[in-house]
């Protein structure tokens, strides 16, 4: 059975002052081509298929005219909601249209039942098990001692009861410890949203949501697609992709990745404001299409420096400046080093200074429990 696996579409994104829709829609239009040539038996998409949980009307009907492509192949679509959607938007119409071959996770509910698609080696089972946290699971389970995101997702899978003679595919979007992450996704509390990539051993493969970055982690077959496109500067070296899947006897796997263009690149450079507008520096490049991130090095700010860039390179993003100045003040500051840690972090790093010591692993708990708590309200 071929898989082709996708996830992050994030439609509606917008990169600071861009409307990233021409670029989303030429990329599924990529997609689309890919899932032509390579005929596959199944589409997965593993959530964040829009970026925000109430996504705009043309992030909606973007995808609405994907599904309407995919359902009109012969192949069968896995969808499920990421930490940037709502489940309950995404889900509705489901009924309806997994006739089409359109399966879509319905809101967790303390089960998730497999969609069963066959092949010349027998049975597959997808498990389509939506973004959960820990207190999503507690719910359906109060006596399962769930503390943290390991604990959720082992009752999750030990609920299903996967039947390991035949080859199993799990569906999810959560962050697996070791995962490398990018700016452009949200950072939860310390360290406590991290699952244990040994939950999943009964799958053959888990296709996973949530990490921007195409990774494995842990063994092959528990893998992120990552994003269609780079959503942040810190992703300019990706090489983004569509991974395939191909499922033949049970433990006999092939995964291979193929390449996606972009309607635009981005792309970072740096150099005084001469260099960088000198034709010899950006001339058959491509800078003037894609989407940039400049870092000068003069010592003096350069008087309406965007306004001049941006006669050149029509896509400007962001100016930066990296010289003596700015790197005093890099080291007189710690306002980017605070803004990149957890609250457990700084909380922790406080605890200290005031008594000498770190807190207990009891007082650590409490602190994770206290938090978590408080995110859960205002999720």
């Amino acid at each position: 059975m071929k898989i082709i696996h996708l996830s992050d579409l994030h439609l509606g994104k917008r990169l600071e002052n861009y409307n990233l829709k021409d670029d989303q829609e030429h990329i599924l239009i990529e997609i689309l081509k890919i899932i032509n040539n390579e005929k596959p038996d199944a589409v997965i998409i593993a959530g964040d298929v829009y970026d925000k949980s109430v996504p705009s009307v043309e992030a909606v009907t973007m995808f609405d005219w994907f599904l309407v492509k995919l359902a009109s192949q012969d192949l069968q679509v896995y969808v499920i909601s990421g930490n940037h959607d709502s489940p309950e938007r995404l889900a509705f119409g489901e009924s309806l249209m997994s006739n089409k071959g359109i399966h879509i996770s319905p809101v967790y509910s303390g089960e998730v039942t497999a969609v069963s698609q066959k092949d010349e080696y027998g049975t597959v089972n997808f498990y389509l098990l939506p973004f959960v946290k820990p207190f999503h699971v507690k719910r359906f389970f109060p006596d399962a001692e769930i503390g943290a995101y390991t604990d959720a997702m082992r009752t999750v899978i030990e609920s299903m009861n996967v039947d390991e003679e035949k080859r199993n595919v799990l569906i999810a979007h959560q962050f697996v410890t070791g995962a490398q992450r990018s700016e452009s996704e949200e950072v939860s509390v310390g360290g406590l949203d991290n699952v244990d990539a040994a939950v999943f051993d009964c799958f053959d493969y888990v296709a996973l949501g949530h990490i921007h970055s195409p990774q494995s982690i842990g063994s092959e077959h528990i893998r992120y697609c990552g994003t269609p496109l780079k959503y942040s500067f810190s992703e300019v070296d990706q090489v983004k992709s569509v991974t395939v899947i191909e499922l033949r006897e049970k433990g006999d796997t092939d995964i291979r990745c193929i390449p996606l263009s972009p309607l635009h690149d981005m792309k970072v450079i740096r150099g005084t404001f001469e260099e960088v507008t000198s034709r010899e520096f950006y001339s058959g490049t491509g800078y003037q299409d894609d989407y940039m991130r400049i870092i000068l090095t003069d010592e003096d700010d350069i008087p309406d420096a965007a306004a001049k860039l941006r006669i050149i390179y029509q896509n400007l993003v962001r100016i930066e400046y990296d010289n003596t100045r700015t790197r005093h003040r890099a080291e007189m500051g710690l306002a980017e080093e605070v803004k990149n840690k957890s609250p457990l972090e700084l909380f922790s790093e406080f605890y200290v200074s005031q008594n000498g010591m770190p807190f207990s692993d009891e007082q650590e708990k409490y602190l994770i429990s206290v938090i978590e708590e408080i995110w859960e309200d205002e999720a």
